[in-house]
């Protein structure tokens, strides 16, 4: 059986075969007698993306992974960071930090802030993520044109991201075929990716993306 431990692009937290590309963390949410999630499904407001590989590190998910025997950071999992960003996680500072640095740089160019720092952008992240409360704003089919690519939208359950003037339906396996925006006329839209995030997209971030979006 897999573990409740797979995100999808709302934010919210499954049991599904498909791992997907990063891991993450919102901090501990898990017991780890029964590797089960607790009721609450974040910590603190720091919820990020790391990578599933760095340097040695072995951990058992859902596991005890702390000195003591104490439960450490619940392992998260996402299809890639598009659909990590989507749902309200940004890059980690200690195993990408790179890529931290130059998302949190961008933030600052996004609005202003001369000498950005991370605590900065969880602060309005965790005021719009769907998962900690936020509500998606409905948008018309019309504004789909002027979103950065990596933004996702949805009608109803199904999630889509926008890449080159199409949109991609996400799933955990990964995306579907590339559809022209007329195709979802008919559609009630809602925009899923966080405001903060979608600016910092315009800045020019550009997140890593599933191989299945390339064909």
């Amino acid at each position: 059986m897999p573990l409740q431990n797979r995100v999808d692009p709302f934010g919210a937290i499954h049991a599904v075969p498909e791992r997907g590309m990063f891991t993450g963390n919102r901090g501990i949410i898990h017991d780890p007698d029964t590797k089960t999630l607790l009721k609450k499904r974040w910590a603190l407001p720091a919820w990020i993306i790391c990578v599933c590989q760095f340097r040695n590190a072995r951990r058992e998910p859902m596991g005890r992974n702390r000195p003591g025997g104490k439960a450490g950071w619940t392992e998260l999992f996402f299809l890639d960071e598009v659909t990590a960003l989507t749902a309200g996680h940004r890059p980690c500072f200690y195993c990408r930090r790179e890529r931290a640095t130059d998302f949190v740089g961008r933030f600052g160019k996004a609005f202003g802030v001369t000498e950005p720092r991370a605590p900065m952008v969880d602060k309005r992240l965790h005021t719009e993520r769907l998962a900690s409360g936020g509500k998606p704003p409905s948008i018309e089919l019309e504004d789909l044109i002027g979103l950065p690519d990596g933004t996702m939208v949805a009608d109803g359950a199904s999630a889509y991201a926008l890449r080159g003037g199409k949109a991609l339906r996400w799933s955990f396996a990964g995306y579907g075929d590339a559809k022209d925006f007329d195709s979802m006329a008919s559609r009630t839209l809602g925009l899923v990716t966080t405001a903060t995030t979608i600016s910092v997209l315009r800045q020019g971030y550009l997140p890593v993306w599933h191989p299945s979006a390339d064909t």
